[in-house]
């Protein structure tokens, strides 16, 4: 079924206008039975030269665009197609249940699992449901309680990240949003588990953070990771939300990025156009990358799994002391 103008980006409706021609001739075809193979072979072959090349050449603002696509697979989409069967897991066992944040027991591959992740919503009555994928401090302490749960019994975690960033209204500041997070940063930073965390579309600020604590980050193609969303940091440096696509090219937000600056360890491909356009293939490639991942994880003993995940996260970012500096300062003369 087609997508719907609203759910199509601007450099996607050049696509959208061939792929809707190709339809028209499809349907006239069924409707005429006159054999028109030949013509829609040449205008598939023409739309996806067309899409090479509008992809080849996405600005990281676009990528923002796509990882925000409202027909973008979500954490419990991926769930249904990675794993073969699954239980989700409810409540903090202290406040409540928060809905932007789901986890559970599931099956990989025959090998028993636990999985977490933020749920963002479809239409606006489940965004509204799910907080719009922005999780409150009991989402991040049920995560907690299940990954404690998946160090208890010896089982690896797999982590969604899917979120713009943590809730942050004057409820969840009551609760101790901030220790939350913080919490689970320590904690996670300890388990004795093999912890794979998997960055599906928007990693922002420390809502992705809080579950982003892995021996292994991967990082699906068109996804982005950042400390904030490029509105609210084009709002702060430029006083001026529209600048957001400025912000992104700044931010180093794309996958490509965090992998060469060292954030992460692994993208993974997404088909031509985008995970939306093919949610199946784009969850075996992602199964693939995290059964290689867990197999060489699984290898290791629950200490050396905490130091190296430790050790990871320690490494990361490059600063310089003031002696450092002078002895530069001093050496440039």
């Amino acid at each position: 079924m087609p997508p719907s103008a609203s759910n199509i980006l601007d450099f996607e409706k050049p696509i959208a206008e061939l792929e809707a021609e190709i339809e028209d001739i499809k349907r006239l075809t069924a409707e005429q039975g006159v054999d028109r193979s030949e013509e829609i072979a040449i205008l598939e072959q023409h739309r996806d030269r067309l899409m090479e090349q509008i992809f080849s050449r996405l600005t990281p603002w676009d990528k923002t665009l796509l990882a925000r696509h409202p027909r973008r697979p979500y954490t419990l989409d991926y769930v249904r197609l990675l794993f073969d069967d699954y239980t989700e897991l409810h409540g903090d066992r202290l406040f409540t249940d928060d809905k932007a944040m789901i986890g559970g027991l599931g099956t990989f591959d025959g090998r028993q699992v636990m999985f977490v992740g933020q749920q963002k919503g479809r239409d606006l009555k489940e965004r509204q449901f799910r907080n719009f994928g922005s999780a409150k401090p009991e989402g991040y302490r049920k995560a907690l309680r299940l990954m404690k749960l998946a160090e208890k019994f010896g089982r690896p975690i797999i982590a969604f990240v899917d979120t713009p960033a943590a809730d942050c209204s004057v409820g969840a500041e009551s609760r101790g949003i901030s220790e939350a997070i913080a919490r689970n940063l320590m904690e996670m930073s300890a388990l004795k588990v093999p912890i794979i965390i998997a960055i599906l579309g928007e990693g922002g600020s420390g809502g992705a953070l809080g579950i982003g604590v892995g021996n292994s980050v991967l990082m699906l193609e068109y996804a982005i990771y950042s400390v904030i969303p490029p509105e609210g940091c084009a709002a702060i440096l430029w006083r001026d939300p529209a600048k957001a696509p400025e912000a992104a090219a700044a931010l180093r937000i794309t996958a490509e990025d965090a992998l060469r600056l060292g954030v992460i360890d692994e993208v993974v491909p997404e088909p031509l156009g985008g995970a939306h356009r093919n949610p199946d293939l784009t969850a075996r490639t992602l199964k693939t990358a995290i059964l290689r991942n867990l197999d060489e994880l699984c290898s290791m003993t629950g200490d050396e799994l905490a130091a190296q995940r430790y050790q990871k996260f320690r490494a990361m970012g490059q600063f310089l002391t003031m002696p450092e500096l002078a002895e530069i300062d001093a050496a440039a003369g």
